[in-house]
């Protein structure tokens, strides 16, 4: 932290989190959560979901802050702002990633609307697509992999976990509290996978496509460190029209549900058919 960052007031955790409260994220994965419980059919469900839904967003920002740092992907500008570490400094991002991660567990177990089962279902499978078999563990493979060349299935590997284990989890989560039956939810399971992965590949056309002040992050910055993109191993239109097809696919899972998954179905679309 630089001397003028010291002398002012209330620079912190406290200020870090406030800094946050204002940053014009997408909200997508907490959406998923809502939309998936309302396509349940349960009234109920839908109007229990307001918990798990922002733990997942905490989850979500946790793994930004803790992804832009210097020993990690090291950026500087997300959300078109400047990043947590560079508003502060790395301690404080650190430290309130930690925080967030945190924060999101305890808003599950405290919810009392929801069963004793409910909660335990949820804890497990938010930890699950946070650690080692999801976020953390993708984020290590991918750190790996960096200067290499790797096939399109080696990358579909690491994206699943990445990024797609926490996507999946929001719709199965939505399932825990809609109370769906084990068949809705391996359906539910099934759309996030597909969607999660076309989500991370129209990630990178749109890299490819747009500039830095669009995105909000910095634009070409896998392909400037070396990593595989989907784009650089499949090229620009095969990329696209294989994020396109996984979409269709995931809608086709749910196209006997009713009006209920309305809702679903439109950000299904909005996560592929977009330009940031």
């Amino acid at each position: 932290m630089d001397s003028s960052q010291e002398d002012r007031p209330g620079m912190g955790i406290s200020a870090a989190l406030a800094y946050l409260s204002k940053s014009p994220g997408k909200r997508l994965r907490p959406q998923l959560l809502i939309a998936a419980a309302r396509a349940i059919g349960n009234a109920r469900g839908e109007s229990l979901a307001a918990a798990p839904a922002e733990a997942v967003e905490l989850i979500h920002t946790y793994s930004l802050i803790h992804d832009d740092l210097p020993a990690m992907d090291d950026d500087d500008m997300r959300r078109g702002r400047p990043t947590l570490h560079v508003a502060f400094d790395e301690a404080t991002a650190i430290l309130v990633g930690d925080g967030l991660q945190a924060k999101a567990f305890e808003l599950i177990a405290s919810e009392e609307q929801l069963t004793a089962q409910q909660r335990v279902d949820l804890v497990a499978c938010l930890a699950r697509a946070s650690g080692f078999e999801g976020m953390v563990g993708g984020q290590g493979m991918d750190i790996e992999a960096t200067q290499q060349t790797l096939t399109v299935e080696q990358l579909k590997n690491i994206h699943a976990l990445k990024t797609g284990a926490l996507i999946t989890a929001a719709l199965v989560m939505g399932g825990i509290v809609g109370q769906a039956s084990p068949d809705q939810k391996a359906t539910l399971k099934a759309v996030g996978d597909k969607i999660g992965l076309a989500f991370q590949i129209i990630d990178d056309v749109i890299d490819v496509r747009s500039d830095s002040t669009t995105l909000g992050k910095t634009a070409g910055k896998d392909a400037a460190a070396g990593k595989s993109t989907y784009v650089a191993l499949m090229g620009l239109e095969a990329a696209e029209t294989a994020a396109l097809d996984l979409y269709e696919e995931s809608v086709a899972l749910i196209k006997n549900w009713g009006v209920e998954a309305d809702v679903l179905r439109e950000l299904l679309a909005r996560m592929v058919k977009r330009d940031r």
